[in-house]
C-alpha cells in the first residue's frame, strides 16, 4: 500500500503534466494546422500570382516585339512611300499603256512578223502602204491591233536603239527598223548598203568583240571565216555581188550539229567547231541588186539605203563639228551621258520590279527587299536629276543646232540629185564618203561671216557651185544640162516653191482616162490628139481649170489662133 501510495504520488503529478502538455500539443497542433491551411492557401495564391506574373511578363515581351515590329514596319513602309510614291503617276500611265498594248499585242506583233519576214528589201514608203493594208485587212478579221503599227514601239529596246545611234546607225525611222529586223530576224542579215552606213555601224558595234571582215576575192577567206565560227568572233563579208560562194551556204542556214558532243559545222571539206557566240553580217555595195530565190530565202535583205533624214541628221553633225566644233562635242558627250543615264534607269527600275515581285508574303516584313529598294530609288533619283540636266542642255544645244539646218537639208537634197543621175547612165554613181569630202571642203572655202544667216547662204551657195563643178567633170556633155535642171526642181522642191502635181504633170504629161463628155479638139488639123489630151489632163489641176473651157475668155479654145502662132514657132518661145 504504501508502494502504491508513493508510486501514485509520484504518477499522479506525471499524469497531470501529461494531460495538460496533451491539451497544449493539441492546442498547438490544431494551431499548426491552422497555420498550414493558411500557408497553403498563401501558396496557392503565390502560385496563382506567379502565373499571372509570368503570363503579364509574356504578353509585356509580346506587345514590345509587336511594337518593334510596328515601328520597324512603319519606318520599312515609310521607305517604301518615300522611294517609290513618285512612281504612283508614272506606274498608273505606264500600266494603262500596257493594258492598251496588251489588248492590241496579238495583232501587233503578227504585222512585226510580216514586217521581220518580208518588208527588209523594200523602201519606207512601200512598207508604210502595205502595213496600212495589213491593218485594214486584221481589222476586218476583228483582231484587235493598233491603229497604227511601229516596229520600235512593238520591237525595239529604246536602250539598245540609243547605243545603235551612238555607233553610227542614222537617226532615222527606217534605219532603226532595219536594225530592228537584223537583231530580231533568224537569218544572217545581207544588207544592200551604197554608201557603206550599214558597214560602218557594223564595224563601230562590234569593234569590242574582235570583228574581223573579209571578202569573197581574199585568198584566204574561208580560212577566217573558219576562226571565227570557232572562237565565236563577228565576221563581216563585204562587197559581194549577186551570187554568194556555195561554201557560205552551211553558215547561211546555220546547218549546226553535235559531232563527239561539241557543236559543229561543215565548212566545204572541213568540219569546225561551231561557237554560239558567232555573229554573220553581209553586205553589198549594189544599188539594186536582184537576188534569186534561193539566195534570198537563205538570208534576210535589208535595204539600207540611206534616207534624206538620216543623212541630213549626219550632214547636220558636219557643218556644227566645223562651225562650232565646242558645240557638237558638249553634244556627244551629252548623248554619250543621257544614254547610259537611260541604261543605268532601266537596270535599276528592272531590279525594283524584282525584288517586288519576288517578295512573299508583307514586303514590310523583309528587310533586305526594303534596303534594296530604298537604296535604288536613291540612285535613280540621282540618275533622274542628271538626266533632267542632260536633257535640259541637250534642248538649248538642239536649239542652236537647229540654225545650221538649212545648210544640211540643202546639202542632203544635192546628194541624192547626184545619187539620181544613176537613172540617167549606171555610171553615174558617187559614194557618200566622198560626197562628204566635198561638203566638208565647201564649209571651208565659203565666204566668212559673223552674222548667222549671212553665213549659211554662204555655206548653201558654196555647197551648189562645188557639188555642181565637181559632178560635172564626170558628165557628158549632153547631161550637163539635164543635171542643172534637176538640181534646180530639186532646190525650188525643197524651198517649197515647185508645186508636185504641176511638176509631176511636166515630166509625164498627167495620167488617167479622160470623162466621157470631155471637150473635143478644136484644132484637129494642127494639133495632135495626144497634146490635146495632155490640154484636157493639165485643166484637171489647180489653177488651170479654165484651159479648156469653150466660154471662158481666156481658154484654149478661145485664144486658139495665139497658140496656134506659138506652136507654129521656129525657135523657142524664150530664145
Amino acid at each position: 500500500m504504501e508502494v502504491y501510495d508513493r508510486v501514485a504520488k509520484e504518477v499522479a503529478p506525471k499524469r497531470a503534466a501529461l494531460a495538460q502538455a496533451e491539451a497544449e500539443y493539441k492546442e498547438v497542433s490544431d494551431l499548426l494546422a491552422t497555420k498550414k491551411a493558411q500557408l497553403k492557401e498563401v501558396e496557392e495564391k503565390l502560385a496563382a500570382l506567379q502565373a499571372q506574373f509570368a503570363e503579364t511578363t509574356a504578353r509585356k515581351e509580346d506587345l514590345e516585339q509587336q511594337s518593334d515590329d510596328c515601328a520597324k514596319k512603319l519606318d520599312r513602309a515609310q521607305k517604301l512611300i518615300g522611294g517609290l510614291g513618285g512612281e504612283k503617276d508614272r506606274w498608273g500611265e505606264a500600266s494603262a499603256e500596257l493594258g492598251k498594248v496588251f489588248t492590241n499585242v496579238t495583232g501587233d506583233v503578227l504585222i512585226g512578223s510580216g514586217v521581220l519576214s518580208y518588208m527588209g528589201p523594200f523602201t519606207q514608203t512601200f512598207r508604210d502602204r502595205v502595213v496600212v493594208d495589213w491593218i485594214r485587212a486584221i481589222s476586218e478579221q476583228k483582231v484587235p491591233c493598233s491603229d497604227k503599227f511601229s516596229l520600235t514601239t512593238t520591237l525595239g529596246d529604246a536602250v539598245k536603239i540609243r547605243a545603235w545611234n551612238i555607233d553610227g546607225l542614222p537617226n532615222d525611222s527606217f534605219s532603226i527598223d532595219n536594225a530592228i529586223i537584223m537583231s530580231r530576224a533568224r537569218r544572217w542579215p545581207l544588207m544592200i548598203d551604197p554608201q557603206m552606213q550599214a558597214n560602218k555601224w557594223i564595224k563601230n558595234m562590234e569593234r569590242n568583240n574582235t570583228l574581223v571582215t573579209f571578202k569573197l576575192t581574199d585568198g584566204d577567206f574561208a580560212r577566217i571565216l573558219e576562226n571565227a565560227l570557232a572562237f565565236g568572233k563577228p565576221a563581216l563579208l563585204e562587197n559581194v555581188g549577186e551570187e554568194l560562194d556555195p561554201v557560205l551556204e552551211p553558215v547561211l542556214l546555220k546547218q549546226v550539229f553535235k559531232s563527239a558532243g561539241v557543236l559543229s559545222i561543215r565548212l566545204g571539206d572541213s568540219t569546225v567547231e561551231y561557237n554560239k557566240d558567232f555573229k554573220f553580217y553581209v553586205t553589198t555595195k549594189l544599188r539594186n541588186p536582184h537576188y534569186l530565190p534561193e539566195v534570198s530565202v537563205k538570208v534576210t535583205l535589208l535595204n539600207f539605203m540611206i534616207t534624206p533624214e538620216g543623212l541630213e541628221d549626219q550632214l547636220l553633225g558636219i557643218v556644227v563639228a566645223k562651225e562650232r566644233p565646242e558645240l557638237q562635242e558638249e553634244k556627244e558627250k551629252l548623248v554619250l551621258e543621257e544614254a547610259e543615264n537611260k541604261r543605268q534607269l532601266q537596270e535599276i527600275e528592272d531590279k525594283i520590279l524584282k525584288v517586288l515581285s519576288e517578295s512573299e508574303g508583307n514586303i514590310l516584313d523583309d528587310q533586305t527587299a526594303i534596303d534594296i529598294l530604298s537604296s535604288s530609288k536613291k540612285i535613280s533619283d540621282e540618275i533622274a536629276k542628271k538626266q533632267a540636266v542632260a536633257e535640259a542642255t541637250t534642248v538649248r544645244l538642239d536649239k542652236t543646232r537647229e540654225g545650221y539646218k538649212p545648210t544640211a537639208f540643202r546639202a542632203s537634197l544635192l546628194f541624192f540629185c547626184i545619187s539620181d543621175l544613176a537613172n540617167v547612165d549606171p555610171m553615174y554613181q558617187y559614194s557618200l564618203s566622198w560626197y562628204i569630202g566635198i561638203f566638208e571642203r565647201a564649209i571651208d572655202d565659203a565666204t566668212p561671216s559673223k552674222d548667222l544667216n549671212e553665213r549659211l547662204e554662204a555655206l548653201k551657195a558654196q555647197n551648189t557651185l562645188s557639188v555642181y563643178r565637181n559632178v560635172c567633170r564626170s558628165l557628158y556633155e549632153k547631161d550637163k544640162l539635164l543635171f542643172s535642171f534637176l538640181m534646180c526642181a530639186k532646190i525650188m522642191q525643197g524651198n517649197g516653191r515647185l508645186e508636185p502635181s504641176l511638176f509631176m504633170f511636166f515630166l509625164t504629161g498627167g495620167s488617167g482616162l479622160l470623162p466621157a463628155d470631155a471637150p473635143k479638139n478644136p484644132c484637129e488639123e494642127w494639133l495632135p490628139a495626144r497634146a490635146w489630151e495632155e490640154l484636157l489632163r493639165l485643166s484637171q489641176t489647180k489653177g488651170f481649170e479654165s484651159l479648156c473651157s469653150p466660154k471662158d475668155p481666156d481658154s484654149f479654145q478661145s485664144l486658139q489662133d495665139k497658140f496656134h502662132a506659138i506652136y507654129s514657132m521656129e525657135t523657142g518661145l524664150f530664145d
